[in-house]
């Protein structure tokens, strides 16, 4: 099969959509498919193509929100080489820009478009209204979610029964929606494959002692992330035990207003911030903790959740949805649902080094189950469905146009 993967997002850039795309091409392309993609360019005003012309990067201006950029809808010389690669199936990746071009592109070429709806919007609106107009502006996205999500795409994919509830309950979406949990290249973060020297270099740069007990959070320094209840909680935590310290790895718009908040606190001994790390090196960074923790309720999967457990950090999720897909109370992990339970959890674990051996090892175990194997193999069946539906309604003359 002849796959074209259309995102807005795409290594170098690193985020959990842009590792969800290279890593289903990896895996499509071991299963012997052969996987193309149409991303932006960090140049507003060029091209580029590359390994051996099936990346193109259209050229993308910045919309001031992180480093996401937003390209035209029509590119005609990228239109020009897609027609060369003879596709069978578009999966688009997102809802604007690449994602426009898209659906106009798998009109034009009658080509069967598969979307995956990877990101809950009306969670991100603050960042365009800054607190204005934010109830008419969640009724536009809710619009055009529903434009792009039902009315454009032939099969509709989204990666919990949260984003599912979403669509069926609140946008009361009549068609079949596919529930196809996003995977990880889950062997990246297995210990064994981990530079334990590198490990140990961190430790000292971030002046970790040997008897400290480290709690994780992985992600963009973002409101919508709930990084505030962490810290808030930790003031409490570090009352009790003071070699218990929050690691927060990542950069992102809030940033130093939560180092503020630990400098209030008093528990900046406490709260280490190790602003943006490379992609590579991420796995590395779990494997400084002993817990993984997210506060968030705006994530559709939370892949974090699952990177610590394929490292054996058992991870401590606020009770929601996204996260109870992946996380068996108090057997590869917890669930809590206030700080109160929260505080209590971590301090148990501290004291409790067998539960925290066996969590961690039921974990690894667990985190099998979202392997880049088995998300390719979810992809293919929505792939192989689309076809088998769409099969007849082109025209003879127009699958040859295409060949």
């Amino acid at each position: 099969m002849r796959i074209g993967l259309f995102t807005d997002t795409y290594p170098p850039f690193i985020n959990g959509v842009s590792t969800s795309v290279c890593m289903l091409k990896h895996a499509l392309e071991k299963k012997g498919h052969q996987v193309f993609v149409v991303t932006v360019n960090n140049d507003s005003l060029k091209y580029k193509i590359e390994e051996n012309n099936t990346v193109i990067r259209i050229p993308g201006i910045p919309i001031g929100i992180y480093d996401y950029r937003l390209t035209g809808v029509y590119p005609l010389r990228a239109i020009k080489i897609i027609k060369k690669w003879k596709l069978d199936i578009i999966h688009s990746h997102t809802e604007f820009g690449i994602g426009t071009f898209a659906r106009i592109i798998a009109k034009q070429l009658n080509i069967p478009l598969v979307h995956t709806y990877h990101t809950m919007y009306e969670d991100y609106v603050h960042y365009i209204t800054h607190g204005y107009f934010n109830k008419s502006s969640k009724k536009i996205v809710e619009y055009l979610t529903l434009f792009y999500c039902d009315k454009t795409a032939n099969e509709l994919i989204v990666p919990t029964k949260k984003t599912y509830d979403l669509f069926k309950n609140k946008y009361e979406v009549d068609k079949i929606i596919h529930i196809v949990p996003t995977g990880i290249e889950i062997e990246r973060f297995y210990k064994e494959n981990v530079d334990l020297e590198k490990v140990n270099i961190l430790k000292k740069e971030l002046m970790l002692l040997k008897n400290d007990f480290v709690i994780v959070f992985v992600g963009r320094i973002a409101k919508e992330k709930n990084i505030t209840f962490l810290i808030e909680a930790q003031k409490e935590i570090v009352k009790k035990y003071s070699n218990i310290k929050l690691l927060i790895i990542g950069d992102g718009p809030d940033c130093d207003s939560y180092k503020e908040q630990a400098r209030k606190e008093k528990i900046e001994n406490n709260v280490i911030f190790t602003g943006k790390v490379p992609w590579e090196e991420v796995p590395c960074y779990y494997q400084l903790a002993d817990i993984f923790a997210t506060a968030s309720t705006t994530e559709t999967q939370g892949l974090t959740v699952i990177e610590a457990m394929a490292g054996g950090v058992p991870p401590l999720c606020i009770d929601d949805e996204s996260f109870r897909n992946v996380v068996v109370d108090n057997l590869n992990g917890k669930i809590f649902k206030n700080k109160k339970e929260y505080i209590k959890m971590v301090c148990d674990l501290y004291k409790d080094s067998q539960t925290l051996k066996s969590m961690s090892e039921q974990a690894r175990i667990n985190a099998e189950r979202y392997s880049s194997k088995y998300y390719a193999e979810g992809v293919l069946d929505v792939y192989k469905h689309v076809l088998g539906n769409t099969k007849q309604k082109f025209k003879i003359s127009d699958i040859f146009k295409r060949r």
